[in-house]
């Protein structure tokens, strides 16, 4: 990583006029996240899949940031239904969105979708693939996608269809995330459309992303979390980073500049060698493009395997 950097909210630039999206806000890292957007004067929507919990998370904001425009959306993104109705409620109340943040997230989840995916493959990952399609258009020149992926991802894999194929789908699904963003990077600037996308992960941090996993998965993770001091609101700078900083790139991935990517203040992260195979990311993108029913955005020429990638 580069060197440390003691990046904070107070470094967050003004953020009035803009608008901002945010999956899974009610609570963790993205209500963290939402809860600094509009403390920066940003109008933020957050997005989830309850709208009971959205709307006590929103009074929450609202109560800590006097002024603050913050809005709900239903999105569950297990339902491709549900992703489909969310983007269109989005389109009818908003002309522009300046950031998409793509937070939500579960992990120890087994079974399926309502339309037939892996769980956790289908909300972390092909969820957010179709959102972001079916809004895409409303984003604005200079605006951001920033997709949360985690260190989990170095365990994952994929297999020449573009699926998970590994021990743990929920690091298959995190491996996801980052192709889904250097492949939607490459695109946009392909097409000369001036959005970046960008991705992040929090380090080790106290969330509720455990609350379905398994004891011997869920008690050491979150020990870990503890012990290093990760409260949701620090696990959420490496997103905020990616999304607000004048100087972030698109292509570009935030995390923890800390020992192992833990813990410490956000800076640009290197990912898996596998995260950058082009191959691979042409191939998981036709594969959620097959599986969501949603397309965008036309198919770049793709730079050769890197070596040993």
């Amino acid at each position: 990583m580069l060197g440390e950097v003691m990046w904070t909210e107070t470094d967050i630039p003004d953020q009035r006029g803009r608008v901002a999206v945010v999956t899974g806000a009610n609570t963790g890292l993205g209500y963290e996240t939402a809860r600094a957007l509009a403390a920066r004067g940003a109008a933020v929507v957050l997005a989830c899949r309850s709208t009971g919990k959205a709307e006590s998370a929103a009074r929450r904001i609202a109560a800590a940031v006097p002024g603050a425009v913050v809005e709900t959306v239903r999105l569950d993104l297990s339902s491709l239904t549900s992703v489909r109705a969310a983007a269109d409620d989005i389109r009818r109340r908003y002309r522009r969105i300046d950031l998409l943040i793509n937070n939500a997230g579960v992990t120890g989840l087994h079974g399926r979708t309502g339309d037939g995916a892996e769980i956790q493959f289908g909300v972390n990952h092909l969820g957010h693939f179709a959102l972001t399609g079916l809004v895409l258009d409303l984003l604005v020149p200079d605006a951001r996608i920033v997709t949360v992926s985690s260190i989990g991802h170095r365990f994952g894999r994929m297999n020449r269809d573009g699926m998970p194929c590994g021990t743990s789908t929920y690091a298959d699904s995190k491996l996801a995330n980052l192709l889904f963003t250097y492949e939607l990077d490459r695109r946009l600037r392909a097409v000369h459309r001036p959005v970046a996308a960008l991705a992040a992960h929090p380090g080790g941090a106290t969330t509720e992303v455990f609350r379905y996993s398994p004891p011997w998965f869920r008690i050491p993770n979150v020990a870990v979390a503890k012990l290093f001091g990760r409260t949701p609101a620090m696990g959420a700078l490496p997103t905020l980073r990616a999304a607000t900083d004048p100087a972030a790139r698109g292509g570009e991935y935030y995390g923890p500049a800390g020992l192992f990517e833990i813990r410490g203040f956000p800076a640009v992260a290197k990912s898996a060698t596998r995260s950058h195979d082009p191959h691979l990311q042409a191939t998981l993108w036709a594969t959620s493009e097959k599986m969501t029913a949603v397309r965008y955005l036309g198919q770049p020429k793709h730079p050769e395997p890197r070596p040993n990638s």
